[in-house]
């Protein structure tokens, strides 16, 4: 059996978090419900691409390219920013200090991380499970 493979509208780049959290959503609504992601592994994969998306814009120049792509049971998200600085988690020095979630739980909940400089800054590349039995 040939995995099927669907893409985000790539003529729709995101300029908000909700608006890359709705099409991820819908491009994981595409397949049938049974062969669906649970609740918690779609949880999962919306905060990546919330906390992805919300750093592009808040501290990597601004958004320059977006693309999530679904092949099976894999998700893979990739996000282009307008910043050559890698990025890293902030140490937080206590515990009422807002902020350093981000990178960490991208880490932690990616499957692959990857951050690869481009011309116009860096893409981080998350591929995540995206099925039943992830």
């Amino acid at each position: 059996m040939t995995a099927v493979e669907l893409a985000a509208a790539p003529t729709q780049r995101p300029v908000t978090a909700a608006m890359a959290r709705s099409q991820v959503r819908a491009l994981l609504g595409a397949r049938s419900e049974e062969a669906g992601a649970s609740l918690t592994v779609v949880d999962d994969i919306l905060l990546v691409v919330t906390e992805l998306v919300t750093n592009a814009i808040r501290h990597g120049g601004g958004l320059v390219a977006f693309d999530a792509t679904l092949d099976g049971d894999q998700l893979t998200v990739s996000v282009t920013d307008a910043s050559p600085a890698a990025p890293r988690a902030v140490p937080r020095t206590r515990a009422a200090t807002p902020g350093g979630f981000g990178w960490p739980l991208v880490q932690q909940l990616g499957r692959e991380v990857t951050v690869t400089p481009t011309a116009q800054g860096k893409t981080i590349r998350v591929v995540m499970a995206a099925g039943p039995d992830a």
